[in-house]
């Protein structure tokens, strides 16, 4: 990627991490060490070509280092963007309202949104499991102790379980639909869906409705 060439953190930093895919393979490898071929099934539609030249820069700008047992891993510097990444998935919630049309999904990519958008939960709450099935890689979130976590995995004894599209499941988990809406959109709840009431996410402001183009 060509610099910026401006004595500027973001544009300097923009030189580290603005180049298409740099911040999709940094969210990969905020879950943990990642082999070569697991990268690949998290980042659908990079060619090979283009992710091997993308950890080549990125190991040369310091962001992230080759393991002895081949996996890539993000250095310390290289875990600082995660309150980036973190803030950009919060950000972006608005843009989540519906699945595209030939989008692609892995049920690990909702960790981060979900963790930005419940950053602290009133201590005092119930403890709530809940387990989102909208692919193959079911998730596990977890609200306790004034926290929420997301790991991958089947919950052992979930108080809800969300099965359907991911648009739908988001969308119920941020309030953003209600349990009617949900269904509508293919969304099967297996619980109380009125546990959801324990979560309270820290919603960004709408998306201004976007206006028609100068001429």
């Amino acid at each position: 990627m060509k610099s910026y060439g401006q004595y500027c953190a973001l544009a300097r930093g923009l030189d580290v991490v603005g180049d298409r895919w740099v911040l999709l393979i940094v969210r990969e490898l905020l879950n943990g060490p990642r082999r070569y071929g697991e990268l690949t099934h998290g980042l659908p539609g990079i060619a090979t070509n283009l992710l091997a030249e993308r950890l080549r820069t990125m190991q040369a700008n310091g962001l992230m280092a080759k393991t002895d047992d081949d996996r890539y891993q993000l250095t310390e510097w290289g875990e600082g963007l995660h309150e980036v990444v973190s803030t950009i998935s919060q950000w972006a919630s608005p843009l989540m309202d519906r699945i595209a049309e030939g989008d692609t999904f892995r049920g690990h990519w909702i960790a981060h949104p979900v963790a930005a958008l419940f950053p602290g939960i009133d201590p005092t709450r119930p403890e709530l499991t809940i387990e989102v099935r909208c692919d193959e890689e079911p998730m596990t979130i977890r609200s306790a102790k004034g926290r929420v976590s997301v790991h991958p995995g089947r919950a052992a004894a979930p108080d809800l379980v969300l099965t359907g599209p991911p648009d739908a499941a988001v969308g119920l988990l941020t309030h953003r639909i209600d349990s009617a809406e949900a269904k509508t959109r293919g969304l099967a709840v297996t619980g109380d869906v009125q546990l959801l009431r324990r979560l309270r996410p820290n919603l960004p402001g709408a998306r201004p409705t976007p206006a028609e183009p100068a001429r």
